[in-house]
Parts: structure tokens; C-alpha cells; sequence
């Protein structure tokens, strides 16, 4: 058990107030939201018990704990008092009882042949594979045309380095805030679930160092999964697009995810996008 458990409950329990949960609230407190003591009390759980959660050391007294060492009842009574979501509570079982298989090597995820196929045979619409540290693992023309990843180097290829380390990903994103906030969340929620995958862990050591306000959005904790939603991108040769995406999970390898942009029929992004296609395949360029 490390230190992201122990990060994430006192982070959740700094953003709830005593009087949200029935309990008074007598006199200044050091800390805002709720104490340790009375996570316990409402949790159903002693003290003692809570607070070696919180310093990582597990419910035995030690630093690591067996697979299965906080019941899921624990773990469910202490969501309910903090109010988790159902992302948020699945995150909190993440990181409370990590995988046990070991540390893998850092080293490029294969695509299968069948899903590159797929991503070419999507024309109108950018499409790429993500895998748990969100790098770029397969993409089809139009996601190279509006992101560029055929002319990054393979071990640069990721969404999050580009959002916060590269300046033409802040110039790609008009609502970089947003952008960079939810792309964190979701990283960290692809930490907790991937607890032994050395990619993530180096990824979020090496932007800690050379991002302030990576470090800043990785100290909040929040996880979010990126399912679906909209982005807008400014593109410098096919301007401003809205574009909508959905995300799926491939069945076969769920560490990698389908990324699809779904720009609404007829729209005036739809006819950007076809520009921006026919610069791209046009020789010289």
C-alpha cells in the first residue's frame, strides 16, 4: 500500500464540512472538513484502524498488506461517509488493494493488426489507440493530421507530455485548463488502476519535476474516467473544431482504449475535417 491511499482520503475528507454529515462543529479547526476521528466514528471502524489506513501501513500495523487485507465493506463504509462517487469509489478499492503481479517493464504496447485495420478503415474522423499512461499506440491519418504523432518520437508520443510539456499543446487547446485538469483525472484514475505499470509511475515522476502545474492538478486527487465528452481544438491549418469523442475499452487488452471523434453530420467541423484530410494526403506538403 503506498501513499496515493492516504493522499486521496485526506484529500476527500478536507472537502466535507461536519455539519454535512450531522455531526456539530466545536471551535477552529487546524484542518478543513472532516477529523480522522470522525471518518472512524461514522465509517463504523476504531480509530486506530482509520489512521494506519491513512499512513499507508494497512490494517495489520504494516507498511504491506495481503490482497484482500481491507474488506470491501470498510472500503464501501468509508465511500458512504465521504461521499464518493461511483469513479471515485472504484478508485478507492483501486489503490487500497493493489494488484499483486509485479512491476512491468516499460516497453510499447502492441496493437493487434485487427485494430489498425479498423482505425484506417475510420476515414472521415480521428481515431487512436491510448494505452494506461495515455500514450499513443496506433492512430489513423486524419488523428495524424490534427495531432501530429507520425513526426513525434516514439518515446514522446503521449497526450499527457504533450498537453503540458510541448507549447504546441497548449496552442492546440483553446480550454487548456479544462483540458489539463480532466486529463490528469484521468490519469489518475489509470494509476489505480495499473499500480504496476512502470510507464505511469516514470510519466508522473518525469512531469512533477517539469511541470508546476501538473504537480499542482496531481496533488488534488481527482479522478475522473474520460469516457465521452466534447473538446474544441484550433488547429493551425483546419482552425477551430468542435469535436466530440467517445472512448471504449478493447475487450481483448482492457489496459488500451479506442479514442473516436464523433463531430455532429453536416457540421462545419465535419467540412474542416475534410480539408484538413485532403491537405494532408496532398503530395508535398
Amino acid at each position: 500500500m503506498n501513499g496515493d491511499l492516504g493522499d486521496f482520503l485526506r484529500s476527500r475528507r478536507a472537502r466535507i464540512q461536519p455539519e454535512e454529515v450531522g455531526l456539530a462543529s466545536y471551535g477552529r479547526r487546524r484542518v478543513p472538513g472532516l477529523r480522522r476521528e470522525e471518518v472512524a466514528q461514522l465509517a463504523g471502524v476504531s480509530v486506530d484502524y482509520y489512521i494506519r489506513l491513512e499512513q499507508g501501513r494497512g490494517p495489520g500495523g504494516t507498511s504491506r498488506t495481503k490482497s484482500g487485507g481491507v474488506s470491501d465493506a470498510v472500503l464501501d463504509s468509508i465511500a458512504r461517509v465521504l461521499r464518493l462517487d461511483e469513479t471515485e469509489h472504484a478508485y478507492l478499492h483501486a489503490v487500497a488493494r493493489p494488484s499483486k503481479k509485479g512491476e512491468r517493464r516499460r516497453s510499447a504496447p502492441r496493437v493487434r493488426p485487427g485494430i489498425q485495420l479498423l482505425l484506417d478503415s475510420i476515414e472521415r474522423t480521428p481515431a487512436f489507440v491510448l494505452g494506461p499512461a495515455m500514450d499513443v499506440l496506433a492512430w489513423n491519418s486524419l488523428a495524424d493530421a490534427l495531432n501530429g504523432f507520425g513526426r513525434m518520437a516514439p518515446d514522446r508520443r503521449n497526450v499527457v507530455r504533450q498537453l503540458f510539456l510541448e507549447p504546441e499543446g497548449r496552442d492546440l487547446y483553446p480550454d487548456w485548463a479544462a483540458v489539463a485538469a480532466q486529463t490528469v483525472a484521468n490519469l489518475r484514475l489509470s494509476a489505480g488502476a495499473h499500480p504496476d505499470d512502470r510507464g505511469v509511475r516514470e510519466l508522473v515522476g518525469e512531469l512533477s519535476l517539469k511541470s508546476e502545474e501538473f504537480r499542482r492538478l496531481w496533488a488534488d486527487h481527482q479522478v475522473k474516467a474520460c469516457m465521452y465528452g466534447v473538446k474544441r481544438l484550433q488547429h493551425p491549418v483546419a482552425g477551430l473544431l468542435t469535436l466530440p469523442y467517445e472512448s471504449l475499452t478493447l475487450p481483448e487488452t482492457p489496459e488500451q482504449t479506442l479514442v473516436v471523434y464523433t463531430p455532429e453530420p453536416g457540421s462545419e467541423t465535419v467540412e474542416r475535417l475534410a480539408l484538413l484530410g485532403s491537405w494532408a494526403s496532398s503530395p508535398g506538403r
